[in-house]
């Protein structure tokens, strides 16, 4: 059953995210989910149990919100890119690391670069080295805000 769970939100990531609706990629997208479903149970990283709605959710939450960090993030780079003085503050910083899961740390690592100006450069066990392009960048990954709701997608069983 898990497996029909798993292929089921992957497919539906793909239709949402891929905006193609011809045969050949619809062949393409179900092609792909099947074999990283296959390979996920396979390798033990998808769970025993089928994929629970509240993860679903949790995860239909999260999104949203990385979505808009990263349109902020890329408006925030393009100004400075843009303004004359080119008013950056690039530096490296020790990002406190409290997932409780290698998938988590994965996720929040990965959150961190895909947001403009901010770009992960090791995961330790700890903590995570991110170099960061301002200090407003640096003093929100220090607040803890997109930490806080990778352990809340971890919560969900």
């Amino acid at each position: 059953m898990h497996f029909a769970s798993l292929f089921a939100v992957l497919l539906a990531t793909w239709l949402l995210l891929s905006g193609q609706m011809t045969w050949l990629h619809l062949g393409s997208g179900i092609a792909a989910c099947v074999l990283i479903t296959y390979l996920a149970v396979r390798a033990g990283i998808a769970g025993r149990k089928p994929m629970p709605f509240r993860a679903t959710a949790t995860m239909l939450r999260y999104w949203p919100w990385l979505l808009y960090k990263i349109l902020m993030a890329n408006l925030d780079v393009a100004y400075r890119v843009w303004h004359p003085r080119l008013p950056i503050a690039p530096r490296l910083l020790k990002v406190p690391l409290d997932t409780r899961t290698d998938l988590g740390a994965a996720t929040y690592a990965n959150s961190i670069t895909l947001t403009p100006g901010t770009v992960t450069v090791s995961v330790g066990k700890r903590e995570l080295l991110v170099h960061a392009l301002t200090e407003e960048g640096a003093r929100e990954l220090l607040d803890g805000e997109m930490q806080t709701r990778v352990k809340a997608l971890e919560r969900t069983p």
